[in-house]
């Protein structure tokens, strides 16, 4: 999927090209236990109007943070394991997800390894149904809908919801 998929941002681009070289590189690399570091999933989840972001407060990191974790070996696409680990920590039935990247990341973490690794995170726009009511999972500290345009202070989503809100404008205009 990271082979077709081509991103307009040059950023992002240079991003994919080293995903694709970790991928390339690695056999594991869309599993955890690959230690140097390892391809991720999230989920900008969006409200059905695409008013509100469902972020959660991440124990480990002490941030508020978009949806998402690691690949499991079930997992048959990353889009997939984006949809999945949405509905395991938003509680929330009916979710779809845009199967089609809408930003990617690299960032250091010290993950359930242990060890210091990096996260390649996939980020995919996935949408609530009308009305969706989140339980909070054990994953998380807490959890709640924010305006796109009101973000917590303690976070730098900025280009992430961004790029969420022009992917869901373009699918709710067809």
């Amino acid at each position: 999927m990271l082979g077709d998929w081509r991103p307009t941002d040059p950023q992002q681009e240079a991003l994919r090209h080293a995903f694709l070289t970790l991928l390339d590189a690695r056999p594991d690399g869309c599993l955890r236990a690959c230690e140097p570091g390892h391809v991720t999933a999230s989920a900008v989840l969006l409200d059905a109007a695409g008013e509100n972001v469902l972020l959660t407060l991440h124990p480990r990191v002490g941030m508020w943070l978009q949806l998402g974790g690691h690949c499991e070996p079930e997992d048959s696409t990353l889009a997939g394991a984006a949809l999945r680990e949405a509905t395991e920590e938003s509680g929330v039935d009916g979710l779809v997800v845009d199967p089609e990247p809408v930003h990617l990341d690299v960032h250091p973490i010290t993950c359930s390894l242990g060890k210091p690794t990096r996260h390649f995170d996939v980020r995919f726009v996935v949408r609530a149904p009308e009305g969706a009511e989140p339980t909070r999972s054990d994953e998380s500290l807490d959890l709640r809908w924010w305006p796109v345009d009101a973000l917590p202070d303690n976070t730098d989503l900025g280009p992430l919801i961004t790029a969420a809100r022009q992917r869901f404008s373009g699918h709710t205009a067809r």
